[in-house]
């Protein structure tokens, strides 16, 4: 009777057959876990669109129009992108209250949620400006000076060399800088809003636009020095000039009529 010969594994044999396995789970994964993922997030994306058109439909078609398209109280949404709608809506700018040479900012009615479902609404009526990421607006390690010299050039001419704004032609006026958050800035400078022309990235990097915000962010921040003493709101040296002579030759004036009576006086007696 002969033995039955038995054949021995060789010990890396289950290492190898787990190795397969991990391979084989890892293939899968790799094949339908980004499909899975990217039709969530196209499914989140519809959502929010589908959501954000209630939303407008609410508080915005009666100006712009039920498909964007613009009226004659409003213009047309359509291309103004999704950082447009986060800047008016987010600073409370929108909806208007009434209509005027220039849209105040006022309290913000819509949570951020609603305001990003309605960005992703109007973004989908045509491509525009993409609203931007704290990567892309935080002014941590930028060029305070670049951003400076920026300013002057690009924005002192409406805003005033430190942001406190100023009036312009027919009741508009540029509003002040002090409070407003990057992001806001940022989405200021890619959209132009209102009055106020846009830099899109071709006209200002996405850098130069970090410098500028770090500059604004200082510059009317509590600890920026005025050696001059003080700085009338940053008005300029036409209106600091002028309240010397108003004031500082005024007082002048007062004392000199003030010790010629009493002189005079000191005569008389």
């Amino acid at each position: 009777m002969k033995k039955l010969s038995v054949r021995r594994r060789h010990p890396l044999a289950a290492v190898v057959v787990l190795l397969f396995a991990l391979a084989a789970t890892g293939g899968l994964y790799a094949a339908f876990a980004p499909a899975d993922k990217a039709q969530a997030d196209e499914t989140a994306q519809s959502l929010a669109i589908k959501e954000g058109q209630k939303l407008y439909t609410v508080g915005c078609a009666s100006c712009h129009g039920m498909g964007g398209q613009g009226t004659t109280d409003g213009p047309s949404l359509v291309g103004v992108g999704s950082a447009a709608v986060d800047f008016q809506v987010a600073t409370g700018r929108m909806p208007a209250q009434q209509p005027g040479a220039q849209v105040p900012k006022k309290p913000v009615i819509y949570s951020q949620a609603q305001i990003d479902q309605l960005a992703a609404y109007v973004a989908s009526l045509g491509a525009g400006p993409i609203t931007p990421t704290e990567k892309q607006y935080n002014p941590e390690g930028a060029n305070i000076a670049k951003g400076g010299e920026l300013f002057r050039n690009n924005c002192a001419q409406c805003h005033n060399f430190t942001g406190e704004g100023g009036a312009l032609t027919d009741g508009k006026y540029a509003p002040s800088l002090e409070g407003v958050s990057p992001k806001h800035l940022y989405e200021a400078m890619q959209t132009g809003p209102q009055n106020m022309p846009s830099f899109p990235d071709t006209t200002l990097p996405e850098q130069e636009k970090r410098d500028i915000i770090a500059y604004v962010k200082t510059v009317n921040s509590e600890e920026t020095a005025t050696p001059g003493g003080f700085g009338l709101g940053g008005i300029g040296p036409v209106a600091e000039g002028l309240f010397g002579w108003i004031f500082g030759l005024g007082s002048l004036i007062a004392v000199a009529i003030w010790v010629a009576a009493h002189t005079a006086k000191a005569k008389k007696s």
